[in-house]
C-alpha cells in the first residue's frame, strides 16, 4: 500500500503538484531531504521530481530507500512522447508507472550549471524560432516560456497519477 508522496522540487512547481496530490489522495507529502526522518526504509511511495534533460532528480536517492510504485516528471512538456523519453532516460523498467506533468520555467530560481544550460538552450531556441514562428501552437507555446518563463502547474494533469493510487 502507498504511505506517501515524497518530491524534489527546484522551482515550487514540484511542490505544488505533491501537495495538490496529498490534498486529493489523504497520503503525506515530505520533502526527499526530510523523508528518510519520516518513512520507514522500504515504504511504498510515489515519487516527483523535477525534469532536467528528461532525468528525474532525485529519483534514484529514492530509490534507494524506498519503494517507488510510481514516478512523475514535472518539466514544461507533457507529451505522451515525453513519458517514453522520461524512461529511456532514466532506464525505467516497463512495469514502472511513470507520469508527466507540465510544471513550467522560473528561470531565475535556476543557479549554477542550470541557469547556464538554460541559457544556451534559449539562445538556439530563439534562433531556430525565427522561421518557425506561427506554425506549430505546441511550438510557439514551448518557447515563450522557454524566453519568458511561466507557470502551467494544474490540478487537472494530477487526475492520472491520482487514478493509479486510488487503484493501488
Amino acid at each position: 500500500m502507498i504511505s506517501a508522496i515524497v518530491y524534489t522540487s527546484n522551482a515550487g512547481h514540484t511542490k505544488r503538484y505533491a501537495e495538490m496530490l496529498a490534498g486529493k489522495t489523504g497520503l503525506p507529502v515530505f520533502e526527499l531531504k526530510a523523508a528518510g526522518s519520516k518513512l520507514e526504509k522500504g515504504a511504498q511511495i510515489v515519487y516527483l521530481g523535477w525534469l532536467m534533460g528528461g532525468n528525474v532528480k532525485g529519483f534514484k536517492k529514492a530509490a534507494k530507500s524506498f519503494d517507488v510504485k510510481a514516478v512523475c516528471g514535472v518539466g514544461m512538456s507533457a507529451s505522451d512522447g515525453q513519458i517514453e523519453y522520461i524512461r529511456k532516460a532514466n532506464s525505467f523498467p516497463e512495469a514502472l508507472p511513470v507520469f508527466a506533468l507540465r510544471g513550467g520555467l522560473e528561470v531565475g530560481k535556476l543557479s549554477g550549471m542550470y541557469k547556464m544550460m538554460m541559457g544556451v538552450v534559449q539562445k538556439a531556441a530563439k534562433k531556430g524560432a525565427e522561421n518557425d514562428k506561427g506554425k506549430n501552437p505546441e511550438a510557439d507555446e514551448m518557447l515563450e516560456l522557454m524566453l519568458n518563463g511561466g507557470d502551467l502547474v494544474t490540478e487537472d494533469d494530477l487526475s492520472g497519477i491520482a487514478e493509479f493510487i486510488a487503484e493501488a
